[in-house]
């Protein structure tokens, strides 16, 4: 680490810190050759992560997108946002974890969408009816008819 004040290399740790909720480390430090003090922070690098659209364009994968379509899909439910932030750090970190450097907006939205199903199932059809885009009455009951044979069967 080079000094800000006099350009040395040399410099010593005096306090390591958490911030940002553990996710970076605040080091105090001392320069060797002038004797100032500075801060410096570590955090881990991500690589980034494209998403692929349905047209095939990318863009930057953005956990505060994902956080929008929950919050807006569950408004007005009694869904606390813990449940909602639980929720979406677990699709960022399956995101990471899955090892691709891309990954498909569908993919995603799968994901999004099992989430929801576990959390509230009035959420999960407002988020289905936007992301599958339902034509007309009939594709939007037939995803109705489903989730309800499925919860048939669980009750057997």
């Amino acid at each position: 680490m080079r000094c800000l004040f006099c350009n040395c290399t040399e410099s010593k740790v005096i306090d390591s810190r958490s911030a940002d909720d553990d996710r970076s480390i605040r080091r105090r430090r001392e320069c060797i050759g002038c004797g100032r003090r500075f801060t410096t922070y570590e955090t881990i690098e991500f690589a980034p992560i494209l998403v692929v659209k349905n047209d095939g364009t990318r863009q930057a994968f953005d956990v505060t997108k994902v956080r929008r379509g929950i919050i807006k899909s569950c408004e007005k439910r009694p869904v606390p946002i813990e449940k909602i932030d639980a929720l979406v750090d677990d699709i960022t970190k399956k995101v990471y974890n899955s090892m691709e450097q891309e990954i498909s907006s569908k993919k995603i939205g799968e994901m999004v969408m099992d989430g929801l199903k576990q959390l509230d199932e009035v959420a999960y059809v407002r988020y289905a009816s936007v992301y599958r885009s339902f034509k007309d009455i009939s594709s939007f009951m037939a995803e109705l008819q489903s989730m309800i044979e499925k919860k048939e069967q669980e009750g057997k």
